[in-house]
């Protein structure tokens, strides 16, 4: 693991930092073995890769109320779910997208099950995209394609020949626990419990990870990507302390015995959040795309007793519906 480093911000349309030579496997970073042939035999035999009928019901009832992005100043900050991971993060005079997917479908997955929460037309000028890893709900080319390309990337260890391949010239990769800076906001790239994969032959060949965003007021605003529960969430508070906002995954769970290492559950995002210390959290990968086996409001209603059984402030819970806004005071 590379060592906290700060890299210097840049001026034009050059990377925040230069491109580096990365392992070609990062296979030695996951915390747990990947599924084998047992485990995919067992899936295929169990047939639990979607939620049965009784499960799917309630997709009319998922919280879908776009509204438009509200104001902020350049010291001000506020969050707005477009849906699954993407979020238009404004803080510190800057719009960030974390894992633009503004398509309506994704290789191998159903069609979206709500819009997405903001037209892409609505958006304001995107000052920086951040991408936590390059599963196809996390990167979707479709979406990107529709960026400048002069669109400062940050992205991963190793996942920027991807953007560099479609011309974009301010892609900055970096490694767990580096940093880079644009136009004073910092970006800390920081560790998950996961895994990378685009094609056949690329297993872990890329990075993943989340980030964390802190403006020139001091606020920070954690972005988890996808993540297994584990240790991370504490080293995470520890080494960069006073979150404002953490907007977790809370969906995409079941079968457990499959997901439990990937994916955290409602109860274990609570306890992620307590590790955390963070101030508010924003649930998320949910609502948007059917991955996995649980009923489709299930996230969201376990996420509730769970907050309950923890005494947990309900004002602390910011469960946003798609395409809904909260303004960071």
């Amino acid at each position: 693991m590379a060592p906290p480093v700060a890299a210097a911000g840049a001026v034009g349309p050059r990377p925040l930092v230069r491109p580096r030579t990365w392992p070609r496997t990062f296979a030695d970073r996951l915390t747990a073995p990947l599924p084998g042939v047992r485990a995919m035999a067992r899936l295929a035999r169990e047939g639990a890769i979607r939620p049965r009928a009784e499960g799917l019901h309630d997709i009319p009832m998922l919280p879908f109320e776009p509204e438009p992005l509200p104001p902020v100043g350049p010291a001000g900050a506020a969050v707005t779910w477009a849906g699954h991971a993407s979020w238009v993060i404004r803080t510190g005079g800057l719009t960030v997208l974390t894992d633009p997917v503004w398509s309506r479908r994704i290789l191998g997955t159903p069609a979206r099950i709500t819009p997405v929460g903001v037209r892409w037309e609505d958006l304001p000028p995107v000052d920086a995209v951040v991408i936590s890893h390059n599963h196809y709900d996390h990167l979707d080319a479709p979406t990107i394609r529709r960026l400048p390309r002069t669109t400062p990337v940050l992205a991963p260890a190793g996942l920027g020949r991807w953007f560099r391949r479609r011309r974009f010239t301010r892609v900055t990769e970096l490694d767990w626990w580096e940093s880079a800076e644009l136009d004073g906001v910092r970006f800390h790239f920081v560790p998950a419990h996961h895994w990378s994969r685009r094609g056949l032959t690329d297993t872990c060949r890329t990075l993943w990870g989340g980030w964390m965003l802190t403006d020139p007021q001091g606020r920070r605003t954690y972005f988890a990507g996808d993540s297994g529960y584990g240790p991370c969430f504490a080293e995470i508070a520890d080494r960069l302390p006073g979150i404002d906002l953490a907007l977790l995954p809370i969906g995409a769970y079941a079968p457990r015995w499959w997901l439990r290492d990937v994916h955290m559950d409602p109860e274990e995002a609570v306890r992620a959040f307590l590790d955390l210390g963070a101030r508010h959290m924003a649930p998320m990968h949910w609502a948007t795309f059917v991955l996995s086996a649980e009923p489709v409001r299930e996230p969201l209603t376990r996420l509730h007793a769970a907050w309950e059984r923890a005494g947990l402030d309900r004002a602390r819970l910011w469960d946003l519906p798609v395409g809904g806004s909260r303004v960071l005071e």
